[in-house]
């Protein structure tokens, strides 16, 4: 009963034939299950079929796995007459356990599976297996990236072992749960969801002080552009403000990415800056240092101790446009070292927050995954906010002509508008936006305060475009930012006094874009 003994049954069989040999050099006896088997055969693995321990297979091979005897070797329990009885018993105690599952997300993600195709994929022997090893404290490896993780720390004498099988066995179970929520949800169409998150960063406090503790958890989607793949280089930790921030930022730039490649063909250098949750600055062009300074100039006042995104890299000369705000933090694709020394703050209070993928942002960046959001004794699921601005589609009335720069302008309104707390008015002149009207109960209200954000930072509004994130009711609002020399509008279409909107707006001569509200409507934040 000394010798080792590892169980092995890989759905996904690369890579598990080098991990085989490493047990064995270990001294561990390999066993595995019938495809496993016969798979590190053929690459010279020699390996026994459990098959063998429970006795003649049954029902095509498909409860080998869950037979008295594999489940007794894996949960016996580490004592004198749990040994004993297996040895009586002639059955094989597992020291080691490699499991990894049908791939039921996959299956239930293709939108020809079937009923019966979905039950073939759904796993049973494999998460009961590696629920009895992470019970009994077993080694249980049920994620390929942590077999040569196990493979070292086996070979360095099993160092700081309790906590070592103790994290195993609790990623165990999430994957475990992950995999069944997948089914619950899949099986009942949507009337069963939940979510298993693995905590990737702390936050000293959540929104206010009193309340801690608070952390960033990853869902482990492999998303390029997921929170937890933002890598502080310096700087304090992100707050719980502050990745609510960076979400919201990211919210902001896919959907400028995704306008401008969609209309465009090609994504332009952008800047934004945010605070408390919405832009109060941002710009698109062609050179970063011209960008930045358009970005900091739409709202000089609320810039200050806000977080700035850039989707190129920080370097010296971009730095010093940025120099002397007073900056929460920056997020690039990368900063140079003089970067960061120009910029950063006494007390580490400038985060460098780095990110390769944001150079590459384009229509596919937009985040697709269901939004949710907690509410007293449950939570509120919705499809992600992905409605990005199309001047050809068939839906969207053109009412007058707007130049290619005014499009833009109204391009990069929208994306900031449809991304900011509702009701909001955007408005955007050359490349830059100007003002940010957001959170207000009635449209006029809305077109009053953009206006006089715009109006305080000292911006001309003669020439603007505006975006509304859903219709006019009245005429009032489009009136208010005419007035004010708002030059075109995009909006929505849905109100009884359309009509009104549109006549006023061609004898003021002002382009007028109208998609449906069912559409296009882009309520934020609510």
């Amino acid at each position: 009963m000394n010798k080792k003994n590892a169980l092995l049954m890989a759905y996904d069989k690369a890579g598990i034939a080098d991990f085989a040999r490493g047990l064995i050099s270990l001294g561990y006896a390999v066993y595995g299950s019938k495809g496993t088997v016969e798979h590190l055969a053929k690459d010279g693995v020699q390996a026994i079929d459990i098959a063998g321990i429970v006795g003649e297979p049954i029902l095509g091979h498909r409860v080998v796995s869950l037979s008295r005897e594999i489940s007794a070797g894996i949960l016996a329990r580490d004592v004198e007459e749990d040994r004993a009885e297996l040895t009586k018993h002639g059955i094989t105690w597992f020291d080691l356990v490699c499991v990894d599952f049908y791939p039921l997300a996959k299956e239930l993600a293709d939108p020809a599976h079937t009923k019966d195709s979905v039950i073939e994929k759904t796993d049973i022997g494999g998460p009961t297996a590696v629920r009895a090893a992470a019970k009994a404290g077993r080694v249980v490896i049920c994620d390929p990236v942590d077999r040569e993780r196990v493979l070292a720390w086996l070979s360095g004498g099993r160092p700081d072992e309790e906590a070592f099988l103790d994290a195993l066995a609790a990623k165990a179970e999430a994957v475990v749960a992950r995999y069944v929520i997948a089914s619950a949800e899949g099986r009942s169409n949507g009337d069963y969801a939940g979510m298993v998150g693995k905590q990737s960063a702390l936050c000293k406090y959540g929104e206010n002080a009193y309340q801690a503790p608070a952390a960033l958890f990853d869902t482990e989607t492999n998303d390029p552009l997921a929170l937890s793949a933002f890598q502080v280089i310096e700087g304090t930790p992100p707050s719980y403000n502050n990745w609510c921030d960076i979400d919201r930022l990211l919210q902001t730039a896919t959907h400028i990415a995704a306008g401008f490649d969609t209309n465009r063909g090609k994504v332009p250098f952008m800047a934004i800056g945010v605070k408390h949750g919405n832009a109060c600055g941002a710009a698109v062009g062609e050179n970063a240092e011209e960008v930045l300074r358009n970005m900091l100039a739409g709202d000089p006042l609320s810039i200050f101790g806000g977080l700035v995104l850039a989707n190129f890299p920080i370097d010296d000369e971009c730095s010093e446009v940025l120099a002397g705000k007073m900056l929460d933090g920056v997020i690039a694709p990368s900063f140079t070292e003089g970067a960061r020394d120009r910029l950063r703050r006494k007390g580490d209070r400038c985060r460098f927050i780095e990110n390769p993928a944001l150079g590459a942002l384009s229509k596919d960046s937009l985040d697709t995954a269901p939004r949710t959001r907690y509410v007293r004794g449950g939570f509120l699921r919705q499809p992600n906010y992905t409605y990005v601005a199309n001047f050809s589609a068939s839906e969207l009335q053109k009412l007058g002509d707007a130049s290619k720069a005014q499009e833009d302008d109204m391009l990069l309104a929208s994306a900031i508008g449809s991304t900011s707390n509702s009701n909001t008015i955007a408005l955007v002149k050359n490349g830059m936006l100007i003002g940010n009207g957001v959170g207000q109960q009635d449209r006029v209200g809305a077109a009053k305060l953009v206006i006089e954000r715009a109006t305080r930072s000292g911006h001309d509004i003669k020439g603007a475009s505006a975006y509304s994130d859903s219709f006019f009711p009245f005429p009032d609002g489009p009136q208010t930012l005419i007035d004010a020399g708002v030059s075109a509008i995009f909006s929505t279409s849905g109100s009884v006094k359309d009509k009104d909107t549109i006549e006023l707006c061609a004898s003021k001569n002002v382009p007028l874009y109208l998609i449906p509200d069912s559409m296009g409507r882009g309520f934020f934040g609510h």
